[in-house]
């Protein structure tokens, strides 16, 4: 199922997808997958089964090849390279100087947003996890770039558990789900109909 997250941005939907990975631990309640509760499997385990783009994204000093593979340690380049088509990434970077090799730079200093979150969308690709938490996945695109990622993002959502938090109508329009927050909690859900 592909449920969406959306309200004001005061309403939490950020820190309610950090609940999922164990970023913080729920207080009250439980957080569970398949019946298990979380707290009660290993944070590498849970982790190993999720994949996240999120609005900020992090990328490290060192070529496209690294930042990407860092989704799937052991990948290979043809893996890669495949992962970076799926997200829309492969020609901008095939336009760099270096291609795949290009050395991007402290936090990807040498690329623009939308390059960015294509490269973390890349290792999401990569990575192949059974849950997608997508925090704000296409903000940093512009329209052309967004409806590439947004096919991309389609077949990769199919047959998982997708939780997508959204400003844009066009990420959440295909959820089976929508959940609207509110200061007091769950306001309305349905769907996009």
């Amino acid at each position: 199922e592909t449920v969406s997250i959306v309200g004001h941005s005061c309403v939490c939907k950020t820190p309610l997808c950090s609940l999922i990975p164990r970023f913080y631990d729920v207080t009250q309640g439980n957080i569970s997958v398949d019946g298990q509760d979380l707290r009660g499997v290993t944070l590498q385990s849970l982790l190993s089964q999720i994949g996240i783009v999120q609005q900020d994204v992090y990328l490290f000093s060192g070529t496209v090849l690294e930042n990407i593979r860092y989704g799937k340690q052991g990948a290979s380049d043809v893996e890669i390279m495949e992962a970076a088509k799926l997200s829309g990434a492969h020609n901008f970077i095939m336009e760099m100087p270096g291609g795949y090799e290009t050395q991007i730079g402290h936090r990807g200093v040498r690329l623009s947003g939308g390059q960015k979150q294509r490269l973390s969308i890349a290792r999401v690709f990569l990575k192949n996890p059974p849950i997608l938490i997508l925090d704000e996945a296409t903000s940093a695109l512009d329209n052309e770039s967004e409806q590439v990622v947004q096919r991309s993002l389609a077949d990769l959502t199919r047959n998982r558990t997708t939780l997508i938090t959204a400003h844009r109508l066009s990420t959440i329009r295909n959820a089976h789900r929508i959940v609207m927050l509110s200061e007091r909690g769950v306001a309305e859900q349905g769907t996009h109909a």
